[in-house]
């Protein structure tokens, strides 16, 4: 049986309990004004700078690509978010692979500061279709924090088929003030270095097909190959001239370009004295070392290439379109073969085209039998005489190919800016040295039916010393200096601590309302405890038991009908 508690017990109950739930709530912290969040939730959250800022503003950056090979250049459209905008664009390459990446930037205008200076070498990148991943093993700084020395170390390069690295370093470079910004010696420096290096041994953008034969060059009627001239080598490594197979040997031998020496890069922002002004204006330097580059190596008609002048690519903002400008050292390349000089590249004759192809009888009727390897710009190998130029090609030379030698030109661009702040940025780029593979329209004739149908304007490219600068500066130059923090109040009094009156928001409504909600209940307690409820009587007379027979006076009394009367 169960028994209602005592009324004089309902007050001190509900006094407990309600001392137990202001305990739990008077250990938790009052909230106060929450820091504002962002409308988009993928973004960092705001933040306010404490003490002094830097006042000037500077963007700029640099770098350089030691070797960078381009398979079907020119042949896949670029995609952008915006509908029908990738068709006014230049077309990507199929496949791109960097070597030898360093790059240094700048940028004041960061939401993260250690994104202000960012200095990077890394072994290697690669871009499928235009699309291209990040790459690990690389060497990097950033800041803030500030630098004060650099970092270096060995990259590793990924072992391919297509390419032989040597010995990569790479070094990394990078600093800002907390108080002057990008007004430090210089910002961002980072540089790259390899021992060795040889690139493609096989041209893979050809059909893997034989010269003659079944399923081979079908040649015209009436021709036939010269003395000595055996055609089992695949189209893919030109007739012999590469090795093919998918391996390069040691020393660069088989390979189409290689560097026996050292090959360096250096990209480096820094700002540079702006003459008749205490400003600064942004600088961004791009260089390249070299100095011996091979073209069919351990081939009887191997090419040796001497760069005579280093290439050198520096960009200057100084916020003014009048005063800024793009300064570029072009290289000089002298072309030999067998200890003669054959073509200079300069800026008075930048391309030079070096055709390959198959030597026909008229050949072996003037100089005897040949070696088994194609004619390459007009030289033949022959057994007996050694290496000889052919005066005319016309009748005696099958073309399937063109090397296309050249000196990249310069490209820039610059435009006025507003934002993030008002000022010029100007831009522009170079390679030291390009090679192409570009098929003839005599190949795609020559090409089993079908095969030449999809046969692109070039074949493959590989561009040695690829340099870019870009430099950002607000007019009238950077600023060098910080702002001021507040000054004390007068009299000497100290400033004042924290604000006691925090701004209002609703969390400041929860204890009110705990409490208001507190007085009720316990009014509610009174009341009832002072006005007990009294039990209404029954309308018609009822039979009671006799005392000590009937049930507890708290149960319910079971129902019974009073007896009807006689009449």
């Amino acid at each position: 049986m169960r028994r209602r508690l005592p009324r004089v017990v309902a007050l001190p109950a509900a006094a407990a309990l309600l001392l137990l739930t202001a305990g739990t709530a008077g250990a938790q912290e009052i909230p106060t004004t929450p820091i504002p969040q962002p409308g988009n939730p993928s973004q960092p959250p705001a933040s306010a700078p404490i003490g002094p800022q830097p006042l000037g503003h500077a963007v700029g950056d640099a770098g350089t690509a030691l070797g960078v090979l381009r398979l079907l250049p020119n042949a896949v459209t670029t995609r952008t978010i915006l509908p029908g905008f990738g068709q006014t664009l230049p077309k990507q390459s199929a496949f791109e692979a960097g070597l030898g990446l360093s790059s240094a930037s700048a940028n004041s205008e960061s939401y993260l500061s250690y994104e202000r200076s960012v200095a990077q070498a890394s072994p290697f990148g690669i871009a499928v279709g235009g699309q291209a991943p990040q790459t690990p093993g690389s060497v990097v700084q950033t800041a803030l924090p500030d630098n004060p020395k650099e970092t270096s170390g060995g990259l590793n390069a990924p072992s391919n088929p297509l390419l032989n690295i040597g010995l990569l370093n790479g070094t990394a470079h990078a600093r800002w003030s907390d108080t002057l910004g990008p007004c430090v010696d210089t910002i961002a420096d980072a540089g790259t270095s390899v021992a060795n290096l040889s690139l493609l041994n096989v041209i893979p953008s050809l059909p893997q097909i034989p010269l003659l034969g079944n399923g081979g060059l079908q040649l015209p009627q009436g021709t036939k190959l010269a003395q000595g001239f055996d055609p089992a080598s695949g189209l893919q490594s030109l007739g012999g001239l590469l090795t093919g197979g998918g391996q390069t040997a040691a020393g660069g031998t088989g390979s189409l370009l290689s560097l026996p020496n050292t090959l360096s890069s250096r990209s480096q922002v820094r700002l540079v004295d702006l003459p008749g002004s205490k400003n600064k204006a942004v600088e961004s330097t791009s260089t390249l070392q070299a100095a011996d580059i091979d073209i069919l190596k351990g081939t009887p008609l191997e090419l040796s290439i001497k760069v005579a002048s280093q290439p050198t690519l520096k960009v200057t903002s100084t916020g003014d379109e009048k005063t800024s400008k793009v300064e570029y050292t072009a290289p000089v390349l002298t072309i030999g073969a067998a200890g003669k000089t054959l073509y200079t590249l300069d800026a008075a004759h930048p391309t030079k085209d070096i055709p390959i192809g198959l030597p026909l009888a008229g050949l072996s009727d003037q100089f005897g039998a040949l070696n088994n390897i194609p004619v390459v710009g007009g030289l033949v190998s022959t057994v007996t005489k050694g290496i000889q130029q052919v005066g005319s090609t016309a009748g005696t030379v099958l073309d399937l190919g063109v090397l296309r030698l050249s000196i990249a030109g310069l490209e820039q661009k610059g435009a006025e800016a507003a934002t993030p702040f008002k000022g010029y940025q100007l831009g522009a780029s170079a390679r030291l040295f390009d090679l192409q593979v570009l098929p003839t329209k005599n190949l795609k004739d020559l090409l089993p039916a079908g095969a030449g149908n999809n046969l692109p304007s070039s074949l493959a490219q590989l561009s040695l010393g690829e340099t870019i600068a870009r430099a950002y500066a607000p007019t009238g130059g950077v600023v060098c200096g910080s702002t001021t923090t507040p000054a004390p109040p007068a009299g000497g009094a100290q400033p004042q601590g924290p604000t006691k009156n925090l701004a209002y928001t609703g969390a400041y409504d929860t204890v009110p309302l705990f409490w208001a909600g507190t007085a009720m209940l316990l009014m509610g307690v009174v009341m009832v405890a002072a006005f007990p409820s009294r039990r209404r009587l029954p309308a018609r007379l009822t039979l009671h038991p006799a005392p000590g027979t009937g049930p507890e006076p708290d149960e319910p009394k079971p129902f019974k009908p009073s007896p009807r009367p006689r009449e």
